[in-house]
């Protein structure tokens, strides 16, 4: 027997009908089914064992339910509700749930027949002709989670988000915090976790890439605005011993004139007891003077990002307030010790401990950026055959057993995946309490759905220095990318060296894989070398006119004249829901030849960039996706789109392609972000296509931009005109430029190539009125 509920509902429907409801409820075998229509185009499904009632808190979706005019039609075997983007039937006999697009069939259910003894399992039937992307950041290089097995745990190294996107039109986010089993074989895809009640998922329709992600954003919240300076160049290693050393390093960059805008302070300047661990204050004596330290930094246009724990020692202020609060948890984390606890993050009173004293000690010193170490903090440390350290959840390394531990919500185990969510959280909103006009800046480890929202850049964690874990890095970060969550970097030349080179930076097999990861690392989203057992400052490398000191200089200093390039893909990313890392399938699905290419990406929606991960060559084959003419970005030699070309790429090349109908402003050289106004920008037109930009611009450090204090100067290209037209200026913010120069230049083989400004161009005079150049 099938029992239908419409909650919210004003009429009564006997067959067919038109209302506007939230929620719909379905009872099939005394079993209810509740279906949310979130939007017309996002449904959200929860299957009850018994009684309708959460099994836990809701932490990742904030969307409330719009009224969603939906239109309900009953036949023999199934019911069907439909809105004006999306139609589901539940088939009355099974309880199965399909999806369409109109009459296309876009996902169905599959009829699960495996009981679990605990938690909750869904299966789905895909079609052999999709493939999907997502699930997080994982090492295997694999770009198509097509026939994979993952185990969806928060580790080092291995970020887990249950969420997958489909060629086939459509993302599935499963709404479940604990422990998950990924796969996908014959019998169909599942999702499988350690707890639960109630299966829970949402169901996402779009056309595009893009499309789904921007639904997933705005049921999980917009990615927030990075101030400009982050996206500058980073320096760090493991780690500045003292506050001399850290200084030393900004003056040496400014001495030898190399771009840099951060410096990153990793662990121990809280001094070496392990009772002392992460006591969120500089208490090494090697660090004897902080504030006139940080001061220093700032005077040296540079900033300051440090390194916090969620684990503290017996002995720091910070742990002695949370255990009075019974805020601790009790098991090992990283460093193992009985001495050093973690917080509970799901506590509201715990995280606001855990930043007062972050306030207190680090903040109201200067301290620009965060870096949150290890926020999947469960850990036990093993080393494995495939080069990478991973960090596990495992029950046996507990010193009390986790079923029994709870947190401020309920069984750790139930919310284990969400932690770093939850601890991101508390500082994004601590911070944005403190101070309304210093943008978030957070680095961390890992991530769950959503974590978007609480200006969060991740990155890949411990790796091992390889060509193969460099190759393995791009088929990671885009599959993260491809999750809603679109910020991510990686440790330049990989955290650890050894056993592959243990001679470090001397080593010239080592320099060359460093400057491979570096070059690859100026298209991401953050551009920062980190590691350990070896030093990584550019002067490690020799000196100027050595070719791998050359090479890194030429691409840092790249980095900073596509700034406005990619501040303004950042700015998409906030007002467009945008991506900046992009797998090739997200612009190229109707080319089939794009889903399942791993070491190839495009860096804004302009660029492709196809870096070198093979230490015995300097040559590569690149595949041009179809449908467009791309631009050799260093010769200026177009090739037409759907062909493999053969790049070779001396140590100071990188393999970039650009997009018929790009438009990409080019800065000047500078040593750090603001240092020179963008009075005059080069616009290289990629011609063989119409084109758009919009070059963003506001503040670069506050939150006016919220306020739409900031500006926008759209660019169009007609290529068959040949003309140029520039917008209106929209919007303004404080120190706006009223006047500037662009200097126009249509690409070709003999100028607009290169990391060198072009000596040929159309010079324009821009006062913030619409004007038309014509060529």
């Amino acid at each position: 027997m099938v029992r239908i509920k419409l909650l919210i509902l004003v009429v009564l429907c006997v067959i067919t009908c038109t209302v506007t409801a939230t929620e719909l409820v379905v009872s099939v075998d005394g079993k209810p089914i509740k279906i949310i229509f979130i939007t017309p185009k996002v449904i959200r499904v929860i299957k009850y064992q018994d009684t309708i009632k959460p099994d836990k808190e809701e932490l990742v979706m904030i969307k409330t339910p719009e009224k969603v005019p939906v239109k309900k039609t009953e036949r023999k075997d199934y019911i069907q509700f439909q809105s004006p983007e999306l139609k589901v039937s539940i088939h009355k006999k099974s309880g199965v749930l399909s999806f369409f697009d109109g009459t296309t069939l876009l996902l169905r259910e599959r009829k699960e027949d495996i009981v679990l003894k605990e938690g909750v399992k869904q299966g789905f039937l895909l079609s052999n002709d999709e493939a999907i992307y997502g699930l997080g950041q994982h090492q295997d290089g694999k770009m198509n989670q097509r026939g994979q097995h993952l185990y969806l745990k928060q580790r080092n190294t291995e970020i887990a988000i249950p969420f997958f996107q489909s060629t086939a039109g459509y993302g599935v986010y499963w709404n479940n915090y604990s422990a998950t089993t990924f796969s996908d074989n014959e019998d169909g895809t599942f999702f499988s976790s350690e707890k639960g009640s109630n299966i829970d998922y949402v169901f996402i329709k779009g056309a595009e890439a893009d499309d789904i992600i921007a639904s997933f954003r705005a049921l999980t919240g917009t990615a927030a605005m990075f101030p400009k300076w982050a996206f500058g160049y980073w320096q760090s290693k493991e780690r500045y011993k003292s506050q001399f050393e850290l200084l030393d390093v900004v003056k040496q960059y400014r001495k030898l004139k190399v771009p840099l805008d951060g410096i990153i302070q990793d662990w121990q300047y809280w001094g070496v007891d392990k009772k002392m661990w992460n006591g969120v204050t500089f208490n090494n004596p090697l660090f004897p003077a902080p504030d006139k330290m940080i001061d220093s930094i700032h005077q040296l246009n540079a900033k300051l990002m440090i390194s916090v724990w969620p684990s503290f020692g017996s002995k720091t202020q910070i742990y002695k307030e949370l255990e009075s609060k019974n805020k601790l948890y009790d098991f090992l984390t990283y460093p193992p010790d009985p001495e050093i606890k973690v917080y509970d993050a799901f506590s509201k009173d715990a995280r606001d401990v855990y930043w007062k004293h972050m306030n207190k000690n680090l903040f109201a010193k200067g301290v620009d950026g965060w870096w949150l170490d290890a926020t999947e903090p469960v850990m036990k440390q093993r080393n494995v055959s495939d080069g990478i350290v991973h960090h596990e959840n495992e029950v046996s390394d507990m010193l009390h057993n986790p079923k029994n531990q709870q947190t401020a919500l309920g069984d750790f185990e139930i919310y284990a995946n969400a932690y770093p969510l939850q601890s991101v959280a508390g500082i994004y909103e601590g911070q944005r309490n403190a101070n309304k006009n210093k943008r978030v800046f957070i680095m961390t480890r890992s991530a769950f759905a959503g974590q978007q929202r609480y200006a969060s850049m991740l990155w890949s964690g411990d790796i091992r220095a390889s060509w193969q874990v460099l190759k393995n890095q791009i088929a990671g970060g885009v599959n993260l990318s491809m999750t809603g969550i679109p910020y991510w970097n990686t440790d330049i030349g990989g955290f650890f060296i050894t056993p592959n080179y243990p001679k470090g930076v001397t080593d010239t097999a080592y320099q060359k894989l460093y400057v491979r990861w570096l070059q690859f690392a100026a298209f991401t989203p953050m551009f920062r070398s980190h590691g350990t057992q070896t030093p990584r400052e550019i002067y490690q490398f020799g000196e100027k006119g050595y070719w791998a000191y050359d090479a890194i200089e030429k691409f840092i200093n790249l980095r900073y004249q596509l700034l406005p390039y990619i501040y303004s893909n950042a700015w998409e990313v906030t007002a467009a829901a945008s991506t900046m890392m992009r797998g090739l399938a997200m612009d190229f699905k109707q080319d089939k030849k794009t889903w399942d290419i791993n070491d190839q990406y495009l860096f804004g929606k302009s660029l492709l960039v196809a870096p070198i991960v093979d230490s015995l060559s300097n040559t590569r084959q690149i595949y041009l996706p179809k449908g467009t003419t791309w631009t050799d970005f260093w010769t200026g030699e177009q090739h037409q789109g759907g062909n493999t070309v053969v790049k070779k790429a001396p140590t100071d090349i990188i393999p970039l392609y650009v997009k018929a109908g790009s438009i990409i402003p080019f800065a000047q050289k500078q040593q750090y972000v603001g240092e020179k106004a963008d009075e005059t920008l080069e616009l290289r037109i990629y011609t063989g296509a119409d084109g758009e930009f919009s070059l963003y611009e506001d503040e670069g450090d506050n939150y006016n931009y919220e306020k739409g204090i900031s500006s926008l100067i759209a660019f169009s290209w007609n290529d068959k005109n040949k003309s140029l037209t520039i917008s209106k200026t929209k919007g303004e913010f404080p120190g706006m430029l009223k006047k500037r120069r662009f200097h126009i230049v249509l690409v070709n083989q003999s100028k607009g190539t290169g990391a060198q400004m072009s000596a040929s161009f159309k010079a324009v005079e821009y006062s913030g009125k619409q004007q038309q150049i014509r060529f």
